[in-house]
Formats: structure tokens, C-alpha cells, sequence
């Protein structure tokens, strides 16, 4: 249905306060329910997930049985109804008129394949003021008031669509759904704890290569809670590391990745050199970002790897 949303939460063991934060910005919507359904995917958490939704009339909750966001993502796709889908963390807080925009933007631009916005954050606990250099990799921008639209020219828009609140036309990822499916498609994604992040990214580009143009709007707004462990220098460290390795992975996939492989054995001497680059042991700051390189290095040495095999 052209005029219809689905609005798809994968969550698993979910953190029940910021899960009904999610909820509560969605009850508040401006689009009338009868333009939208809700659908909870449950990724096998380890209690079943069950959140009061009978104040909409089209909601449902399904179970994803086998664990990774990839595949929850795909479960809602395949529950969905509407031509328009939006994908929701449970962590995220969707401005009230948040869904209400997407439905003029995609009827107002035929083109756009998938589209966001502004995420911005909702801090537990006062961050401490290093934090701003990690916005990006904890999912948190916002790139000023102007609309910003593209088509696929050879690399990854630095503007596309992040996975909270990313917007999609579910006629467009038909070719990604069926990569997924019969196995063509890299799974890099979350994972229960894992923090591997390449899936939005693939979506991106899958789209972006099948001709359909993502955009910025500033009209799309969201706040991202973020909880004080998040802010941890041990969690920060590992997640550079993570996103790094799937993200070179990705664009390998995608023959856009800017960077030569490099061999197995060569990792340990480069991780020491970038251990003084960035002169990891001065501050916090410094050794977040080294890890970020080692996982860089990680993710070229595995694509190597994997050419082989």
C-alpha cells in the first residue's frame, strides 16, 4: 500500500525503559494509526518480548529465531504491509511528526529509495565532553537544515541513511532481501553482544547500485537515548574496532573499498606503528581511535584472507 507504513523495531532483551520510550514517541505519532502498523521483532531474547501496543490498531509481535539484527530486519520485512518501511531501534524516540514527513518525502520525490535524518541524542547521564568525537560511531548527527539527495556515483555518501530511523520504499530491496536469502549477501551486522554495524551500510549501497537515490532531511527528526555505558572508553574501543572491520568488508563487497588488502602476518607490526601515530597511550581519545585502526586492519587481512579460500 502505497500510503501505508510499516514500522519495524528489531530488539532483543531489550532494555524496558528505553523500549517504552520508543513506544511512547510512536503512540504520539501525528500520522493517524489506520496510515501505519507496528510490528516488535523479538530476535530471540532471552524472555519473550511483550510490550503493551493495544492502543494501535495494527500492531504485531513476531519472533525472529535466528539471532542477528540482519535477520530481524528481514522478518519485519517480510510481515510488512506497507510500501513504506521505517526502521526503529528501541532505543529511538521518533519526533511526533516523524512518519507524517516520510510519507509527503516519498510522494513528493518518486526517486528516493531510502531517506533520514537528524539523530539526535538523549544522554542517560552528563557525557563527558571527549564523547563529541564519537557522535558518528554511536549513531548521532545531525547535519544541519538543508536537504541533501544523491544518486550512486562510485562511493558511499557520507549524508545516506543511518540505521535508526532509516526510511526505506520496500520495492527497492527486493535485490537485498534476495541476496540475504540465498546466502550472496555479508551478515556483518549485531549480533547478540557483538557490535559489528555493516548492515545498514549494505542496504545503502544495495539500493544506491540499483538505481534509486537516499537523501538527508532535516524534517526527520529522532533522539537517540545513549546510556552512561556507552560512554565507557572499554565499550567505545571495541566498537571503533567492530564497525571498522565490517565496514571495509562492505565496501569490498560493493568493489568500493579505497584500501589495499594486506597480508596476515603484516597486522602485529601495524598495529604497533599505529600505536605511535596515534600516540594511543596520551589520552582516551588517541586509544579509541587505535583500536578503530587495528579493526581496519583486522577487516583488510580478513578480506585478503577470504579471497583465498
Amino acid at each position: 500500500m502505497t500510503d501505508f507504513i510499516s514500522v519495524i523495531i528489531p530488539t532483543f532483551n531489550p532494555d524496558p525503559s528505553r523500549l517504552s520510550q520508543t513506544i511512547s514517541g510512536l503512540r504520539h505519532q501525528t500520522l493517524p494509526y489506520k496510515q501505519w502498523e507496528l510490528i516488535i521483532v523479538d530476535n530471540n531474547s532471552t524472555f519473550p518480548v511483550n510490550p503493551e501496543l493495544s492502543w494501535h490498531p495494527n500492531n504485531k509481535t513476531v519472533r525472529a529465531k535466528k539471532q542477528g539484527l540482519t535477520h530481524a530486519r528481514l522478518k519485519g520485512f517480510e510481515q510488512a504491509s506497507g510500501e513504506i518501511i521505517v526502521m526503529v531501534d528501541d532505543d529511538n524516540i521518533l519526533d511526533k511528526d516523524y512518519l507524517k514527513n516520510t510519507l509527503s518525502l516519498f510522494k513528493s520525490n518518486s526517486s528516493l529509495g531510502a531517506i533520514g535524518g537528524k539523530s539526535i541524542p538523549a544522554f542517560e547521564v552528563e557525557p563527558p565532553e571527549w564523547l563529541k568525537e564519537f557522535y558518528g560511531s554511536l549513531a548521532l548527527r545531525d547535519m544541519g537544515e538543508a536537504e541533501l539527495v544523491t544518486a550512486w556515483k562510485n562511493e558511499y555518501p557520507g549524508f545516506a541513511p543511518i540505521g535508526a530511523g532509516m526510511a526505506i520504499r520496500r520495492s527497492v530491496i527486493a535485490s537485498y532481501i534476495n541476496k540475504i536469502k540465498t546466502g550472496n549477501a555479508i551478515i556483518l551486522d549485531r549480533k547478540g553482544t557483538s557490535l559489528y554495524s555493516g548492515g545498514d551500510n549494505d542496504i545503502v549501497l544495495e539500493i544506491l547500485q540499483s538505481g534509486w537515490q537516499v537523501g538527508y532531511f532535516p524534517s526527520l527528526v529522532l533522539k537517540h537515548i545513549i546510556p552512561e555505558a556507552r560512554m565507557q572508553v572499554k565499550y567505545l574501543a571495541r566498537l571503533l574496532n567492530n564497525t571498522n572491520r565490517s565496514w571495509v568488508q562492505v565496501l569490498k563487497k560493493h568493489h568500493i573499498n579505497p584500501w589495499n588488502e594486506i597480508p596476515a602476518w603484516s597486522i602485529p607490526f601495524r598495529k604497533t606503528k599505529a600505536w605511535f601515530t596515534y600516540s594511543a597511550w596520551q589520552n582516551k581519545v588517541n586509544y579509541i581511535k587505535w583500536k578503530g585502526a587495528c579493526g581496519l586492519f583486522d577487516g583488510l587481512a580478513a578480506i585478503k584472507r577470504n579471497a583465498k579460500t
